[in-house]
């Protein structure tokens, strides 16, 4: 299984993105869309919008996703099993306000 993740380096929805990824022991590219202008250009040009994660499965773009969405998809087209497996971070849900104001004072931003 190929899997792209549009992601932020930092960011509560990426994280659990990440987290479901890894629960699963699925291989990814981490495509940082903060730092680096072209990504956010692909991702932006592949979903159709601004959002994100976005994450590519063999070509199917679920764009603006959360981690259990992602799950929720891998799960019912039988691409991984269940797995009971606390992953430490919520798969659905933002930054905090205090996230939000340290990405703010240290990332780049292309958009």
């Amino acid at each position: 299984m190929k899997i792209k993740a549009y992601l932020k380096p930092t960011c509560g929805w990426s994280n659990g993105v990440r987290a479901v990824l890894r629960k699963h022991g699925l291989t990814f590219e981490d495509i940082d869309i903060i730092n680096n202008r072209a990504n956010y250009a692909e991702m932006v040009q592949k979903s159709g919008q601004p959002l994100s994660p976005c994450v590519e499965v063999d070509g199917v773009m679920l764009a603006d996703i959360s981690g259990e969405e992602v799950e929720n998809y891998l799960l019912a087209n039988d691409l991984v099993k269940p797995i009971d497996v606390d992953v430490g971070v919520s798969t659905n849900a933002g930054c905090s306000d205090e996230e939000h104001a340290k990405m703010a004072t240290k990332t780049v931003r292309f958009f």
